[in-house]
């Protein structure tokens, strides 16, 4: 059977403003390797700055797709209008696979176009293959003690990749992406498009740290900060790096909820992980056992941490962190 795909693979381009999220470079060097024709979706303007990172990672075809007027049933920034406009393009190319960055928002779209096109759809995977003309995804399960391996059997496949999953890497041969416009319009037929509205948008603070689940550094503080998270944030800021917590330390108050780490919250797999004050727990686990290098600081040896560890401390993170960050620094200076 063929190992190869029929129809072009279809890559989400999220972006701010005009500039690629990092996991979307990754999203295209998994994608070439799929042995497809790889095309870009991107939603609203500021796609002419990014044509020639587009170009260097393999494009050939940037579908763009125009925005309906805020609050309005096409606008894209609702994941049903985003998914309703994919699942169209997907269809009228026949698309083998869709893929996405795992993020809240991506989960939902992928959702979305399960139900509406019956493709076959993974979320958090781990790597892409294709064997015998059929996508196969592997990803963690079981709060990541199980490597499962999914074969997609229907003609299109919808995934998330998990960020830092796949090293980005720039195509062998540079392409001149071509660009086709599309109208990113309601489907009056459609009855879900008048089901919601975007009534109001905030826009958070800007930061110089990274999201969390794209970061390749995450510094996690759990009970044993005590919600004092100022020696993890020197830390994270000093590697570039962005700052996580247990169910705990946002429970309490220490810190906003977006920053949980767990079953429930945020998945990260970067490629190095620091827990300060973290013990461990099934459910913190299950959303970072796919970490790269795992690095525990706990004063409990005893801590469940430990046991999935690369490098264990015991000891006061309040002693351990200023002087991690203060050799850290003298090294990178």
């Amino acid at each position: 059977m063929s190992s190869t795909l029929t129809g072009p693979v279809l890559v989400l381009l999220d972006h701010h403003d005009t500039r690629l999220r990092p996991p979307v470079l990754e999203l295209l060097t998994a994608a070439r390797s799929l042995s497809g024709a790889v095309h870009g979706i991107w939603f609203g303007d500021g796609l002419d700055g990014a044509l020639p990172a587009l170009g260097a990672a393999g494009v050939e075809r940037v579908y763009r797709l125009g925005l309906g007027a805020a609050g309005s049933a096409a606008d894209a920034r609702l994941t049903s209008a985003a998914a309703r406009a994919i699942a169209k393009l997907a269809l009228a190319e026949r698309a083998s696979v869709v893929l996405l960055t795992s993020s809240f928002e991506n989960k939902e779209i992928a959702a979305h176009l399960g139900v509406s096109t019956g493709a076959g759809v993974v979320v958090d995977a781990g790597g892409l293959t294709v064997e015998g003309g059929r996508i196969v995804a592997d990803k963690t399960v079981f709060a990541g003690t199980w490597t499962t391996r999914c074969a997609v059997s229907t003609a299109l496949a919808v995934v998330t990749l998990k960020p830092n999953s796949v090293p980005a890497e720039p195509a062998t041969a540079p392409t001149t992406p071509e660009v086709v416009e599309v109208e990113a319009a309601a489907d009056p037929a459609d009855p879900t498009g008048a089901l919601v509205t975007l009534e109001e948008r905030i826009e958070r603070p800007e930061s110089d740290r990274p999201d969390l689940g794209e970061a390749q550094v995450v510094v996690v503080g759990g009970r044993g900060t005590e919600g004092d998270f100022a020696p993890l944030e020197e830390l994270a800021d000093l590697l570039g790096g962005a700052v996580g917590a247990t169910r705990v330390a946002t429970d309490e108050g220490w810190i906003a909820h977006d920053a949980q780490i767990g079953q429930t919250g945020v998945t990260v797999s970067p490629r190095l992980y620091i827990g300060a004050g973290v013990s461990g727990a099934v459910h913190h686990r299950g959303g970072m056992q796919a970490s790269g290098t795992i690095v525990a600081i706990n004063s409990d040896p005893e801590s469940p941490i430990f046991e999935i560890a690369d490098y264990g401390i015991v000891g006061d993170l309040f002693v351990v962190l200023p002087q991690l960050t203060s050799e850290l620094r003298r090294l990178l200076s």
